[in-house]
């Protein structure tokens, strides 16, 4: 147990330095920096194949689009995108990518000169921007990366040889032969690094070869290095496995409540996938209590005739392993609240990612959400709106110590983000925006203008469009936000 409370302690405080860390990239306006620099990237490039698609500006973090790698922390730290056919130029706004390891965008038909920004990328290890159209000087800021290893600048246009704050890092290896301006053949007196290899020869003469010795050197000890880690990886496994076979006993999960000290959340059961599924019958089809996007939900009994609902999350093998979720177990677990249904536990596996609550026996929340006969309570909700009695919404509590113009903004938002159609609702990214007064105005009109133009859709009654949307909970959260005490 000594050895588990290690863990989560390292656990905890990479998570903390990792909240810290993601803060940091974004704005005052809830806009990341390394997303900015990302479509500065994309909107310089012409992009025959479409590669580059699914960049979106308007995305929380970059680390689902594709060509791009990302740290256990969410931190860019690889742009790779060769031989896609690309052309244009790159952008300066790629200096601002400060946590990028490795480049790789060789083989495309990118012109224009190589940024002088990159100079700005101190963690760079290895930049690759050969077989392009590359014009003009190679930059001397590139001088200032000391983790760059290594270097590729062959078969561009570029018309001057390395700078000498380049050439002078010792631990560099690069190519430039193939630039006709500077490096046509190899044979040029001032053609460095015609071999990719260490820079610790005399530079000033293409006519030194270096011995085979540094560089059987070099490869014995990578292999080394290589069979010292592979037998590592296979020492730990191994007591990972011993270690969970003879585990007989229930694993918890500590949560503590640092915030709320009247309230003791106690400690998060983590179950075995076997003990859910003799719960569920196997996850059985007439065990299903709802179905959304997240996944399905289960009645399950427990051995100790306790009632569930266990949650199976799609994607249980999806990219951040197990810290990841069970990160996100402690956060789902803070968020206690009277009309909120409290985490009683989970479960993880290599496959399987589920989440135990305790079963609630009244039915669905779109059966307790729906002002009879009057029609779902968004219907109401949006009559309510059009009548101008926005305070029939408000906390008796309140009295009138709430601003209307505010209370009537927070009901546009909650009924844009309530649309019918998915693709109509606004991003978490608008939304910040317009509560903080950005773009609200201008989207609401929008929507009212489409919605007169098409009128009501006549194939669907309240029902359905109310049962369509509180599938995710996502009306339940906002019917408690605007109900509640602000």
């Amino acid at each position: 147990m000594g050895i588990i409370r290690r863990v989560f302690s390292l656990c905890v405080v990479a998570f903390l330095w990792f909240c810290t860390s993601a803060n940091g990239l974004l704005s005052p306006k809830g806009v990341n920096y390394e997303v900015q620099a990302l479509m500065g990237i994309k909107y310089s490039l012409r992009d025959p194949h479409g590669v580059l698609d699914n960049w979106d500006g308007d995305a929380v973090d970059p680390c689902s689009w594709t060509m791009v790698t990302c740290s256990p922390e969410s931190l860019v730290i690889g742009l790779g995108t060769p031989s896609q056919n690309l052309s244009g130029t790159l952008s300066p706004s790629i200096g601002n990518l400060t946590n990028l390891q490795i480049v790789l965008l060789q083989n495309n038909n990118i012109t224009g000169p190589i940024p002088s920004e990159i100079g700005r990328l101190s963690k760079l290890q290895t930049l690759d921007l050969s077989n392009n159209l590359f014009t003009g000087e190679i930059p001397s800021s590139l001088g200032r990366l000391r983790s760059l290893k290594y270097m590729r600048l062959n078969n561009n246009s570029l018309s001057r040889a390395i700078p000498m704050p380049l050439a002078n890092m010792t631990q560099l290896a690069f190519l430039i032969v193939g630039n006709p301006l500077i490096c046509a053949t190899g044979s040029e007196p001032d053609c460095y690094g015609t071999q990719l290899m260490p820079m610790s020869m005399n530079l000033n003469s293409s006519q030194n070869i270096p011995s085979g010795r540094p560089r059987s050197h070099r490869i014995s000890l990578v292999f080394g290095l290589s069979v010292g880690c592979l037998s590592l990886i296979v020492l730990v496994f191994g007591l990972a496995m011993w270690w969970r076979q003879r585990r007989n006993q229930q694993m918890f999960f500590d949560v503590k409540d640092r915030h709320h000290e009247e309230v003791s959340l106690g400690n998060l059961r983590r179950f075995q996938f076997r003990e859910l599924q003799i719960a569920t019958h196997n996850f059985s089809s007439k065990s299903i209590l709802g179905k959304g996007g997240f996944g399905h939900v289960y009645k399950g009994i427990l051995q100790d005739g306790t009632d569930v609902a266990v949650k199976r999350l799609k994607d249980g093998n999806a990219i951040g392993g197990e810290i990841q979720f069970q990160t996100e177990v402690e956060m789902i677990s803070l968020a206690v609240h009277r009309n909120l249904l409290r985490l009683y536990g989970f479960c993880i596996t290599p496959t399987e990612r589920l989440l135990v609550y305790p079963y609630m026996s009244n039915g669905s929340v779109a059966s307790r959400l729906k002002a009879n006969q009057k029609g779902a309570m968004l219907d109401w909700v949006k009559k309510i709106h059009q009548e101008k009695k926005l305070e029939v919404l408000v906390d008796k509590d309140l009295k009138t110590n709430y601003d209307r113009i505010e209370l009537e903004e927070m009901v546009q938002v909650a009924l844009l983000c309530t649309q019918y159609l998915p693709g109509h609702r606004p991003k978490m990214s608008e939304v910040v925006r317009m509560l903080e007064g950005d773009g609200l105005a201008e989207r609401w009109e929008a929507s009212q203008r489409a919605e007169a133009t098409k009128g009501k859709p006549h194939e669907f009654s309240s029902s359905d469009r109310y049962s369509d949307l509180t599938d995710d909970s996502s009306l339940l959260v906002q019917a408690m936000e605007l109900s509640g005490p602000r």
